[in-house]
């Protein structure tokens, strides 16, 4: 277990350094969703003149809503795993992984971790120095069940996140192109993840079904959590329905990894 727990901490500390060296990257991108959410405020400042609520919440907590939703995408988002995984099948560089004794999925999720904490905590600089225009915008409900079930949430929306990259990763293994599929994905998850508006603001019929896919686990549910957009009746069942849904897709990632092996090596990969 120990060497274990090495093994994998090797490999963090390795993909940490790795995403240093691309530090500015990250810092770049966090900069630029400034202008993002800019025009996230102008356009919802707009929606709310004249209405002090929309929904049942007023500008402020819209606002935070979206300030949330922007460093949960820098803590938890998977960026770019799905291709990375994509590219080591093409390039044979998973046969490696055949040889040594290390999990492959435990391998790529240990990266992705190592290069969700350099992009978070990067993201945090341009917020802080936004805080002094946006801070009036700002406010959190104070019920500290928030935190115990906010922080659980984003762990498993993170592992949601790279399962579900994972998933396309693996389909390298019987087609030569995911990206039809990445772009999809997106399409339907910036919908029903709750990342072009909030997902409560929707007709009641698609938000109930949106609560039934893991899109809604992704960001929105947890950021609900945080900013007081849901209660706590609904934060547990969506707990629980969160871990459901991280349980099939490590079901699902794991038949995909053994039977795309049985595919590679039939083809002499």
């Amino acid at each position: 277990m120990l060497a274990a727990i090495q093994k994998y901490r090797h490999v963090f500390l390795v993909g940490l350094q790795s995403n240093i060296v691309y530090r500015w990257n990250f810092a770049l991108r966090g900069f630029f969703s400034l202008f993002h959410l800019a025009v996230v405020f102008i356009l919802w400042t707009a929606a709310y003149k004249g209405s002090a609520e929309i929904g049942g919440f007023d500008v402020q907590q819209t606002m935070t809503y979206f300030v949330m939703l922007l460093v949960l995408q820098f803590f938890i988002g998977a960026f770019n795993e799905d291709y990375q995984i994509s590219e080591e099948i093409r390039n044979g560089l998973i046969n490696q992984f055949l040889l040594k004794p290390i999990t492959y999925f435990l391998y790529r999720f240990t990266i992705y971790l190592s290069a969700r904490l350099v992009s978070g905590l990067l993201v945090l600089l341009p917020l802080a120095l936004a805080l002094p225009v946006i801070h009036e915008y700002i406010t959190f409900p104070d019920e500290i069940w928030r935190l115990a079930l906010g922080l659980p949430a984003t762990v498993l929306a993170g592992v949601i996140q790279f399962s579900i990259a994972y998933c396309f990763g693996m389909l390298t293994f019987w087609f030569l192109e995911i990206q039809g599929f990445v772009i999809l994905s997106l399409a339907v998850e910036t919908v029903l993840g709750g990342q072009m508006f909030p997902l409560d603001l929707m007709p009641d019929w698609i938000f109930r079904l949106s609560q039934f896919l893991p899109f809604y686990y992704q960001m929105y549910f947890p950021a609900a959590i945080f900013t007081g957009r849901i209660g706590l009746d609904l934060a547990m069942q969506g707990l629980a329905v969160q871990a459901l849904w991280v349980v099939a897709l490590l079901v699902l990632n794991r038949i995909l990894w053994t039977r795309g092996l049985r595919r590679h090596t039939a083809v002499g990969g």
